[in-house]
């Protein structure tokens, strides 16, 4: 048991520091390149760490699912699908609004919340407690990022739906061999209308987490 609980530990050790290497990569080539060249460039220069950094998150569900952390399924799966549907399906596959100004914002804010959560984590696993500032702000930037982030998130999802019905992208047009059709459109709205319920369900579920963490230091 005592072998499996330092082969966990260093796994998530090594998992999370590696992350946060990856993201701050993404937060600095995007203040750099916005400073130097506009906010239509910023895409650019992070894509390639961003999908990386980003689908690497896949490994968190089944974190969860195998028992190796103690986040809920319930909240880890509607943020990483959210996050790999955007990067994925609608930043990477309709290339037209990679210059938006939504994207610096989106980028900025995601950047920022996974260097603190990663090292947060990191931190943890690696030498078993956190600094109470790190504690911090991991509990209360996502006040205001995250909304910046869910903003973005839904801004750039409207603003890809013409493009998306435009070009039919990931359409299957009847008649076929299997007799089914499917629009990638109507996933985009449906994606947007998820928002409504799933973005104030999770802000209020941080938000309980925040004060119980927050709450247990002062108690410590």
């Amino acid at each position: 048991m005592a072998a499996l609980s330092l082969a966990r530990r260093l796994y998530l050790t090594l998992y999370n520091w590696t992350l946060f290497a990856g993201w701050f990569q993404v937060l600095y080539l995007s203040v750099k390149t916005l400073r130097e060249s506009g906010h239509e460039q910023v895409y650019n220069a992070v894509e390639r760490p961003l999908l990386l950094a980003q689908s690497a998150a896949l490994l968190e569900i089944v974190h969860s699912l195998v028992g190796l952390v103690r986040s809920p399924i319930s909240a880890t799966m509607p943020q990483i699908s959210s996050r790999l549907y955007l990067t994925w399906g609608i930043l990477w596959s309709f290339p037209q609004i990679q210059t938006h100004i939504l994207v610096t914002s989106l980028v900025i804010s995601w950047s920022i919340t996974e260097i603190i959560r990663y090292s947060f984590f990191g931190m943890k696993e690696a030498l078993g407690f956190t600094p109470s500032w790190l504690l911090w702000l991991r509990y209360s930037t996502f006040l205001l990022l995250y909304p910046i982030g869910i903003a973005s998130e839904v801004g750039l999802t409207y603003v890809a739906l013409p493009f998306i019905k435009a070009s039919e992208k990931y359409c299957i047009r009847m008649p076929n061999k299997w007799n089914f059709s499917f629009d990638y459109f109507y996933v985009a709205i449906f994606a947007i209308g998820i928002y409504v319920p799933g973005g104030p369900h999770l802000y209020l579920y941080m938000i309980g987490q925040r004060k119980k963490a927050l709450s247990k230091s002062k108690k410590e």
